[in-house]
């Protein structure tokens, strides 16, 4: 843009725009977030990003539409919004544009790491190298921009109680990416966002805060839709109890979704207590849900993808007023003295279907390829169609309710987690035939509905040697945290760590071990569906 002359007004705007560009790193100390540069308190005043009608293509992603980033961010301006929480995005397209114009005005990203296909399943969990490099390849692309202020490795992973498993791949997953943070030099914390289910929100509240700090969330979020309409308020809505349960709490806390939508227009009246007396002192803030209105009616404009037109419905001016209003007393970072305390980690229970102080094992690529240049008998592709991954999962389940094959599964409650766990499930499933092969000493090596080969000389006789291998952080390798006998090696040898579990993409099925009411079920009603619908994508 040229400029022959340029008033004294005209340079005061540009100032400003210059210097609401360079936006301040936002940084943790204690329970609360501050500005690292002026150590003002930061509280998000955000909205949750992710416009879908309209949307044509595989993965969504608002901030590679610079068409609705440019709309939007005007929008966002009106509103008085310091951040937005964005769910999905494909992290292969260019961001730039998008990216400054948010920086340009004020506004930090909350992102999610994991995708709608690269996600921790609550009822099949699992975390492996090929998940966590999707991950690892999306920190690389946003980490560059300086108003990415917080990472969140789940959103209500684990939902009830038969789910908690799932939790023990979500602090695996924050522990292996935290370590990549550190180790690339990035400095964003990575949290992680629960659904306030009143049967397990303590034990997850205190899972994530409990045991080695290189292992736990840097700041912990609540979902949150109890605050419904006027007549609601802070002590019948449950917000005080919700409060309560964060006090004295180590790490920050923050609402990373909020906004029910019974009573409608909404007028937002928990926001004077979210940054008022009430909570302002355990919350960070929060993020409303949400920006567009989709087919769950919780939105505040009606946009899509591509259009410059915004249409503003009832809800926008009440949220806009109530942000207006809502001026939170802060601290400054030098007069604050952190007194938070580290939880005290839940134990196995009925409730609780996790050994809280052990965790599955970092992915290890080199582990699996090991293992699998061990394998006399084995698949000939590594990716399988939707049928094949069904017939795959289907013998591999069968295998596994005739034999051990803990070092491909784990239990969560007895915190046994299988040597070869964190390999994908073609490599899961190879071991298991392959261990099938060697129970027939040797006679078929077949699966039905899927192409098998044997090897007659395996690179890799003996598997304990994968143990060795690195992992994808670069750790050098150790068994997993297991005990168990199976003996699964082309060779002669049949050596092999006594680290065993199940299988990480495993589902809980229908039949439990008798005895033991939180172990994991027996494979056989396990990876015919794992292996299926992880091909099914």
């Amino acid at each position: 843009m040229k400029f022959s002359l340029l008033s004294a007004a005209s340079v005061g705007v540009l100032c400003a725009a210059m210097s609401a560009a360079a936006l301040d790193p936002i940084v943790i100390k204690g329970s609360k977030f501050f500005n690292e540069k002026t150590g003002e308190q930061f509280f998000f005043k955000g909205i949750a990003y992710q416009p879908r009608t309209g949307f044509k293509g595989e993965t969504m992603d608002p901030l590679a539409d610079t068409v609705g980033c440019k709309r939007d961010i005007e929008v966002f301006k009106d509103l008085g919004i310091n951040s937005i929480r964005v769910y999905e995005v494909d992290y292969t397209k260019n961001h730039d544009t998008c990216m400054k114009l948010l920086e340009d005005a004020g506004i930090y990203l909350m992102l999610d790491m994991p995708s709608p296909k690269y996600s921790i399943n609550r009822k099949q969990p699992y975390w492996d190298h090929d998940m966590m490099s999707h991950w690892v390849a999306k920190v690389d692309a946003f980490s560059k921009y300086p108003n990415l202020v917080a990472w969140l490795a789940g959103n209500e992973v684990a939902n009830d109680v038969e789910t908690t498993p799932s939790a023990a791949f979500v602090k695996a997953a924050i522990r292996d990416m935290k370590a990549y943070l550190k180790k690339k030099g990035y400095k964003t914390p990575v949290g992680y966002a629960d659904n306030d289910d009143m049967h397990i929100r303590m034990n997850l509240i205190n899972y994530f805060n409990c045991g080695d700090k290189d292992t736990r969330a840097d700041f912990y979020g609540v979902n949150i839709y109890r605050w419904c309409g006027d007549e609601t308020d802070f002590k019948t809505s449950g917000y005080e109890d919700v409060t309560k349960n964060m006090t004295d709490y180590a790490i920050p806390s923050l609402l990373t979704e909020y906004g029910c939508n019974l009573v409608r227009p909404r007028t937002f009246p928990e926001l004077k207590s979210l940054y008022g007396s009430d909570m302002a002192n355990t919350f960070s803030g929060g993020i409303m849900y949400e920006y567009s209105e989709e087919d769950n009616k919780y939105g505040i404009v009606s946009v899509n993808y591509g259009d410059s037109k915004v249409e503003k419905n009832g809800d926008y001016e009440n949220l806009k007023k109530a942000l207006k209003d809502a001026k939170p007393k802060t601290i400054k970072s030098a007069d604050y003295k952190p007194s938070g305390k580290d939880s005290v980690c839940p134990k196995s229970s009925d409730t609780w279907l996790v050994k809280s102080d052990v965790l599955p094992p970092t992915p290890s690529a080199a582990r699996c390829k090991c293992m699998m240049d061990s394998l006399g008998c084995t698949l000939k592709k590594e990716e399988l169609t939707a049928d094949e991954g069904k017939a795959v999962g289907e013998a591999v389940g069968f295998i596994c309710g005739k034999t051990s094959c803990s070092e491909i599964s784990y239990d969560t409650v007895k915190g046994n987690y299988g040597n070869f766990v964190a390999c994908d499930p073609v490599q899961r499933s190879a071991w298991a035939i392959n261990k099938n092969y060697l129970n027939q000493n040797k006679a078929k090596c077949e699966v039905k509905g899927a192409d098998t080969k044997t090897v007659g000389s395996p690179k890799q006789e003996d598997q304990a040697v994968c143990l060795k291998e690195k992992d994808d952080i670069g750790n050098v390798g150790s068994p997993s945290t297991n005990t168990g006998d199976d003996k699964n090696t082309s060779g002669g040898s049949s050596k092999t760590s006594n680290n065993e579990k199940e299988d990480e993409e495993s589902e809980t099925g229908s039949s439990k071990n008798a005895s033991s009411p939180m172990s994991v079920q027996p494979l056989a009603t396990l990876l015919a569906s794992a292996v299926a619908l992880f091909y099914l994508f």
